[in-house]
């Protein structure tokens, strides 16, 4: 018998558990998976002996920005890096790009701009707000996974927040083309009041000026959105999704109390609920907020070390359903300057494997959160995990190599990662797409959902 690959003898990563294994590939997808394939050839083996061999990371939270933004980032630079971090696939939000994600003519823009420029698979998310509630279905036509809604104001002026009404009746359309409604949420009248409370004065008063004022933006910008905003606004959007029956995924939860809502609504079976958390909430706490200033500057912002330690304890005992990198970056003048004028975003799309090994999550832990949930969750078709028929995305890995992370390795665009000069474990030693070297060239295609409506 002949296979078109054979990885040799590394610690395969699978959903029945770790064994040393020989994985055959043909044609792209696996086609074996043995502990020994014997008295058999192919057109290329790779020796994996000593090394991990995990399915390919799908990050399903990623701001590429195209088009119409790439000098933000770009699909080339930002899948290159996803690629060095070992990850395959990821699925591109609907905000950054100019223009939004919003109806099939943008959804058409978005696919022609990243076909040719990837070197990872991709899928993508529509938009809910109140502009679009018209065309969410040519949008699931075009084959979107899910349709990504903001609570508060995203930042971006031609995507506008979900009010209630909107959330409400975006999750019933939603509900009827039986695909998931993600959510950014946080409660909009908490934070709008305390923003007059604390960030208000610092405004007017112009006291951003020095390091000093700094910290004390720093500061007044963690009291504007505590963990009470996250809680109020996950609770409420539990409560929709009950009543229109719309599946829901609660994007970057910073705390275990909010993962514990997620987790006690879908176990209940009252709702169909998930939840993600980030490399960063895991591995930050506010402490480096106010060292690492703009370049640690997310919404929700990082939390207490308490809090960062209970998150972690909630990832460890298998509590979350995904782990997202959030990457969101902007140029060099946008995270500079004034924090509390600074972009709020998190560059950090090559290191999620890196960050969690450092961390101490359980490989069987990191291969369900990063590939095989996310894969589930979002119907990608033969996507996420290591079995027979599956495409063969995966990548071999020394997990327990260390080394500094430096800005020269980075693949993204701006390199402003708040991992820089931190020492990580993992060091990605080869990522195959569908079986083949995936750093050659841009081969990425776009996935659509197992099931359209």
């Amino acid at each position: 018998m002949s296979y078109d690959v054979i990885v040799r003898q590394g610690r395969a990563v699978t959903p029945d558990g770790v064994r040393v294994a020989d994985i055959g590939i043909t044609d792209g997808r696996y086609v074996a998976i043995q502990d020994e394939l014997s008295n058999v050839s192919a057109k290329r083996e790779i020796d994996a002996r000593g090394l991990t061999v995990l399915p390919g990371v799908l990050d399903a939270h990623v701001h590429f920005n195209d088009p119409g933004r790439s000098e933000w980032e770009g699909a080339s630079t930002g899948s290159a890096a996803l690629l060095a971090g070992g990850a395959t696939l990821f699925v591109d939000m609907p905000l950054n790009s100019s223009p939004p994600t919003l109806d099939a003519a943008s959804f058409r823009a978005k696919v022609d701009a990243l076909q040719g420029a990837c070197y990872t698979d991709f899928a993508l998310y529509g938009g809910l707000t109140p502009g679009n509630l018209g065309q969410m279905e040519e949008l699931a036509e075009c084959g979107v996974v899910g349709f990504k809604a903001f609570m508060v104001p995203s930042g971006i002026d031609d995507f506008d927040y979900a009010d209630d009404l909107t959330l409400l009746r975006g999750m019933e359309i939603a509900a009827k083309l039986d695909l998931p409604v993600l959510l950014h949420a946080e409660s909009l009248p908490i934070i709008d009041a305390l923003t007059r409370e604390h960030l208000d004065p610092l405004t007017q008063n112009d006291s951003t000026a020095n390091e000093a004022s700094a910290r004390e933006s720093i500061g007044a910008f963690l009291k504007s959105r505590p963990i009470i905003s996250e809680l109020e606004a996950i609770s409420r959007a539990l409560l929709y999704a009950r009543e229109t029956r719309c599946r829901v995924h609660i994007v970057h939860v910073t705390n275990a109390r909010g993962i514990y809502l997620v987790r006690e609504a879908a176990t209940s079976g009252r709702v169909d609920a998930s939840c993600e958390t980030c490399p960063h909430y895991l591995a930050l706490s506010e402490d480096d907020l106010f060292e690492l200033q703009t370049r640690a500057k997310c919404a929700p912002p990082l939390r207490p070390e308490s809090e960062r330690q209970a998150l972690l304890a909630e990832v460890v005992a298998g509590n979350v359903d995904t782990i997202g990198s959030d990457h969101s970056p902007a140029p060099a003048s946008m995270k500079s300057g004034s924090f509390l004028e600074a972009w709020g975003g998190i560059a950090g799309a090559q290191s999620t494997l890196r960050v969690l090994l450092s961390l101490g999550v359980p490989l069987e832990s990191i291969a369900t959160m990063t590939a095989t949930n996310p894969a589930r969750r979002f119907a990608l078709p033969r996507k996420g995990a290591m079995v027979i028929g599956n495409d063969a995305d995966l990548v071999i890995l020394d997990p327990d190599e260390e080394s500094v992370l430096t800005r020269d390795e980075l693949r993204d665009r701006h390199k402003l990662s708040p991992y820089v000069g931190r020492s990580l474990k993992g060091s990605v030693k080869e990522v195959l797409l569908r079986g083949a070297p995936a750093s050659v060239e841009p081969q990425g295609r776009l996935i659509t959902p197992a099931t359209r409506p």
